[in-house]
């Protein structure tokens, strides 16, 4: 039986901008991999409704699990709570049991809770709170989406929450071989070992150092038999280009 699989959706003007460089994407799929589960693809998409709702609704129907990353604040561009509503069609409002969570993190609530944090405390009908144990302010999860903050901290402590509620599947080994050559002498041999076994990834990544053109070969897989013929192929190669 196939490994799950995840999309990641990464919301922000500040990302497309070039302000903010994103690195939820990198720390997810390390975690994601280590309980087998595949991170298939990540978009990137800007603060307008349309293109969230679009996009969610997209990744919620091809992939098991969803995760969102930004826009759970509380200013008025952060809309990823309103926008997860309108994709499953159900009502959001401020939930008590969020309301609680957050009023946790100040001294007096009934004073520094305003309008504008209360935003953080607005959550689609249905769902079911994500915890955060470093501001607070929830996260959640309606259906198969996951919805984070995008502060990095935040979102690493709210992946940590998630999971232990995911069904994972075998872990995803990898195994890299160095090889000194440029990709063009090695492709066609290459090409035959990723034909021989299909269930096996390999991915050819080129580096220059020092005047020497090299490739690191990576290949990934779930069987370490498999995984240490490949290996063992490899070195091969390495050996007949010597």
């Amino acid at each position: 039986m196939p490994n799950p699989t995840a999309a990641m959706l990464v919301i922000g003007d500040e990302i497309l901008s070039g302000r903010t460089q994103d690195t939820n994407s990198n720390h997810l799929a390390v975690k994601l991999t280590e309980i087998g589960i595949g991170l298939r693809e990540v978009r990137v998409v800007d603060d307008e409704p349309s293109d969230i709702i679009s996009a969610v609704n997209a990744l919620r129907a091809r992939f098991e699990y969803v995760f969102t990353s930004g826009g759970i604040g509380p200013t008025h561009d952060d809309i990823t709570a309103d926008c997860i509503a309108e994709a499953f069609g159900v009502g959001i409002s401020v939930r008590d049991d969020a309301r609680v969570i957050l009023a946790t993190n100040f001294k007096n609530p009934e004073v520094e809770l305003n309008e504008a944090r209360l935003r953080m405390a607005r959550i689609p009908d249905g769902a079911d709170l994500i915890d955060n144990p470093v501001s607070k302010a929830p996260g959640f999860r309606l259906e198969n989406v996951h919805v984070l903050a995008g502060v990095p901290a935040v979102f690493k402590a709210m992946v940590e929450s998630v999971l232990p509620t995911l069904t994972g599947g075998e872990p995803l080994l990898s195994i890299t071989v160095r090889i000194e050559a440029p990709e063009g002498e090695i492709a066609a041999r290459l090409g035959e070992l990723a034909k021989a076994d299909p269930k096996l990834s390999f991915g050819s990544y080129p580096f220059i150092k020092n005047g020497v053109f090299g490739s690191n070969i990576v290949v990934r897989g779930t069987d370490k038999v498999k995984l240490k013929q490949a290996e063992h192929e490899l070195s091969r190669l390495v050996e007949d280009l010597m």
